[in-house]
């Protein structure tokens, strides 16, 4: 296992565990199952293990695990805030005090406010008293590390850097994602700031293993080095120093161990020119199945109606290239759960976007599109619960 420095100097293993995936049997986590995976990535020193307070079960599963095993102190424990579930200031500290139950602890090393959408909710949170509340925890050791975990645009990201002394984040980021999401513009604001950025659906939730088109798969089976699409996902992000820690939500031996074994092998450097270029074409042949030939590039924002147009030209070509499940629960991420919405459906037609966009697409009519596909009654109903939630 190779390791890459937190903020504080502090080892973190290249890769880490994500909790979310446990596998589940009869509706509940397989816990043996779970325990065997956990521990062989235990044994080849993986020692960064994420899981969320809403993550069905996976905080109490691997409090069992790490307690009985006596490991606790040898990793690092990360997890979530649902700050949507808060409305009162005594919320933060009862929904604390259950995760540290579950997870058979008295402390956090990596503790997120999960996913964090925007200024607006951070300040709504700020209101509640949530700086001099994670200050008090910080004194008291309760909490090692604050961070975020983030979806949405940009130019909102570097935002959320800014408001904050963060001392590390959370972000979406693939080779199909470079330049959506936060994207590298994003991961090298983080950096440049000192701050480490964990890296979050680096298989798009598999779809870049288990639902490439045939002729990508080709292009990875043909090249002169031979690498899995899995394992070229990953080191490609590895290949950039200014990642820290790649979580994958392994839920089987064989994904343990093949991606401990390239964490293990990859080197910075190792993707040049030549595999850019292999991967670059990997991402042509998956856009070739999109509606709009959006490159994420952002020349188009801000929209003055808070319209996240490359976000939603993200969401729209998903529906078509990975499925209407995930490109909602993208859509509904990266739209609804903000403070002020940035819905496809705010846009009054001004122009302006199309004006500056390079690719020149007819950005309006566009939109018109991905709100017929993706802001129907299914949006419309969630959109109203998270404005229950928030009153």
């Amino acid at each position: 296992m190779q390791y890459r420095k937190d903020r504080y100097g502090n080892d973190l293993s290249i890769l880490g565990y994500g909790c979310m995936r446990f596998t589940q049997s009869g509706g509940k986590i397989n816990l043996e199952k779970a325990e065997k995976e956990i521990m062989t990535a235990f044994e080849n020193g993986v020692n960064y293990y994420d899981t969320a307070y809403i993550y069905p079960g996976s905080e109490k599963a691997l409090g069992e695990i790490l307690a009985r095993h006596g490991i606790r102190d040898q990793v690092n424990i990360a997890t979530k805030l649902p700050h949507y579930l808060i409305k009162k200031a005594d919320s933060m500290e009862k929904y604390f005090t259950e995760q540290l139950k579950r997870l058979q602890t008295d402390h956090i090393d990596y503790y997120l406010m999960h996913m964090l959408s925007d200024i607006g909710t951070w300040e709504k949170l700020k209101k509640l008293g949530v700086e001099e509340w994670l200050q008090d925890k910080k004194e008291s050791g309760a909490i090692k590390q604050v961070g975020f975990s983030y979806h949405g645009s940009t130019d909102m990201f570097c935002k959320l850097i800014d408001a904050y002394d963060w001392d590390f984040c959370q972000i979406q980021y693939n080779y199909m994602d470079e330049h959506s999401q936060a994207g590298r513009k994003g991961l090298h604001y983080a950096n440049q700031k000192g701050i480490p950025v964990v890296i979050m659906e680096p298989l798009r939730g598999g779809k870049l293993v288990n639902r490439l088109p045939e002729d990508a798969l080709k292009l990875f089976e043909d090249y002169k080095t031979k690498h899995t699409p899995a394992q070229w996902a990953f080191r490609w992000l590895w290949n950039q120093p200014e990642v820290t820690c790649v979580l994958s939500g392994m839920n089987s031996m064989e994904m343990v161990e093949d991606n401990i074994k390239t964490a293990s092998e990859v080197r910075v450097g190792e993707i040049g020119r030549d595999e850019e270029a292999l991967l670059q074409s990997v991402v042509r042949k998956i856009n070739a199945r999109m509606k709009v030939g959006c490159t994420g590039c952002g020349y188009c924002m801000p929209c003055p109606q808070n319209v996240d147009i490359p976000g939603t030209f993200a969401s729209y070509n998903r529906r078509y290239s990975e499925g209407w499940k995930s490109a909602m629960s993208e859509h509904i991420m990266c739209t609804a759960i903000r403070n002020t919405s940035s819905a496809a459906s705010n846009c009054i037609e001004c122009g302006k976007c199309e004006s500056h966009c390079p690719q020149k697409i007819a950005i309006r009519k566009e939109l018109k599109n991905a709100r017929k596909v993706l802001e129907g009654l299914p949006y419309k109903v969630v959109t109203k619960v998270v404005k229950w939630m928030k009153i």
